[in-house]
């Protein structure tokens, strides 16, 4: 049904909101919370080491970047998810 690109979208969307609502409703059940990090947080641009953002790596193509401030080599899915693990403790706090 996806390859359908007028119907796609929608059916995406509906997709991840039935999980979200799945992952709230097991969270509310066993007594956890679910953080949510903001849609436009730079997790893959920015190095978790130093906290340089770097929009020279914002093309999706670029899948390493070795940061001009600290020289970190990243591997672009491995620093986006300590960033993300990062803000969510971070939003937790506050």
């Amino acid at each position: 049904m996806v390859k359908n690109h007028k119907l796609a979208r929608n059916i995406l969307e509906v997709s991840w909101s039935e999980f979200v609502r799945q992952l709230l409703y097991k969270a509310d059940w066993y007594g956890k919370r679910v953080i949510k990090v903001g849609r436009f947080f730079p997790s893959s641009q920015t190095c978790h080491v130093c906290g340089r953002k770097n929009p020279a790596v914002k093309d999706l193509s670029i899948r390493s970047w070795i940061c001009p401030e600290c020289g970190t080599i990243h591997d672009r899915d491995k620093n986006s998810a300590i960033n993300i693990y990062n803000e969510g403790l971070r939003l937790l706090v506050v």
